[in-house]
């Protein structure tokens, strides 16, 4: 059966209907911005070879045809596009969804104590771009994932990190230790404990994503935990609304000056919420929370109260997933949604992790690549 159409408004825009019923309408400005022939979109790259002041003011769509895609003939220019029917239901726009401010992405899942750690050998991750796939997927789906059967060696990370992007550099440089010293730059150098939290608030950007990479334990206690901070955030929602919003619609501000020639400084909501509402990123750390001023007088109590009880419900034992690094293993976490901690440790035997940087985005390529390899070898 063909795509159903009907020109509206004129010409402003164009309603079509799926042979399942579905329906969307498509203004006559979008169609033509994002038309896929070769001289509105490079064949190589598919980037825009347009400006959108390119657009006549008044284009219309002066003739529109379904079958199994659609043909558009634009006025004034005249010229006539064909956009495949998928590729249009794909980004169908016409909506009417009530959506809840905290609402998530469908590719992410929010999880409590009782989440079996997703986990993957190393060699595995080298050789098979399938498995790979699946570790990048766990990530992208729970915010971390772990990894074992690792070489026992210095720098062995960057193999992690080289497995799917690129390790940004910072101040504690390409990788850095963690390991207990003797006069700390940080706590997370320290055989204290650790809360829950996210690393760098202080940065804008905040690095995306963390590699901690096991090469020494025999120190007793020490055992990581990871916490959904999205989950987190979700139950203080469902608890204090005001709370929520309060988190999400005023700045904290974060700050380190840990060493000689650096001072860092960020201001962000904790809770961060695209302008739809979407959750996309949580940002706790108390030991880099600078003194919060951009909350008024009448809603600073209330706001205390509200981050309270979030890290009330993050040091919640419940929200937590723990599990001991050997030698060679290592874990990946996204740094804007799920918060790492450490138990404390003693001074016998020896506990050597070493940590970078690498960014999502690298990360969302790579698992992107592979996932539209699988669905072309499906076809």
């Amino acid at each position: 059966m063909a795509l159903g159409t009907e020109i509206l408004d004129g010409g402003g825009a164009v309603r079509l209907t799926w042979p399942d019923g579905f329906a969307a309408r498509f203004h006559a400005v979008w169609l033509r911005d994002n038309a896929l022939d070769p001289e509105t979109r490079a064949p190589g790259n598919g980037q825009r070879l347009i400006a959108v002041g390119d657009i006549p003011r008044d284009i219309r769509i002066g003739a529109a045809e379904g079958g199994d895609d659609l043909s558009v003939t634009f006025t004034p220019e005249g010229k006539t596009v064909a956009f495949p029917a998928p590729w249009l239901r794909a980004h169908a726009y016409d909506r009417r969804e009530s959506r809840v401010p905290g609402w998530l992405s469908e590719t992410a899942e929010t999880w409590r104590g009782g989440l079996a750690v997703p986990s993957a050998d190393f060699a595995r991750l080298e050789s098979d771009r399938e498995a790979l796939g699946g570790w990048l997927e766990a990530v992208r789906r729970y915010g971390f994932a772990k990894v074992t059967g690792g070489p026992v060696k210095s720098g062995a990370l960057m193999r992690v990190a080289g497995l799917f992007g690129y390790v940004r550099e910072t101040n504690y440089g390409k990788w850095f230790e963690v390991r207990t010293e003797v006069n700390p730059t940080n706590l997370a150098y320290t055989g204290l404990g650790l809360q829950a939290h996210t690393d760098n608030p202080y940065r804008d950007p905040v690095p995306t994503m963390q590699i901690l990479y096991c090469l020494e334990n025999s120190a007793e206690g020490g055992e990581s935990m990871v916490v959904d901070g999205f989950a987190a955030a979700l139950r203080l929602r469902d608890e204090d609304a005001r709370g929520f919003d309060l988190l999400s619609r005023y700045c904290a501000r974060f700050e380190y000056a840990g060493s000689a020639g650096v001072r860092l400084t960020a201001r962000r909501p904790m809770i961060e919420l695209a302008p739809d509402g979407e959750l996309i990123g949580v940002r706790f750390n108390n030991r880099s929370t600078a003194p919060i001023v951009d909350v008024p007088y009448e809603d600073m109590a209330a706001y205390y109260g509200a981050y309270r009880r979030w890290a009330e419900i993050i040091d919640d034992p419940a929200m937590a997933v723990s599990f001991r690094l050997s030698p060679g293993e290592s874990f990946l976490v996204d740094n804007t949604r799920v918060m790492h901690a450490r138990k404390g440790y003693s001074g016998a035997g020896s506990r050597w992790l070493q940590g970078c940087y690498p960014d999502r985005d690298g990360l969302l390529s790579t698992l992107a690549s592979i996932e539209d390899g699988a669905r072309e070898a499906a076809e």
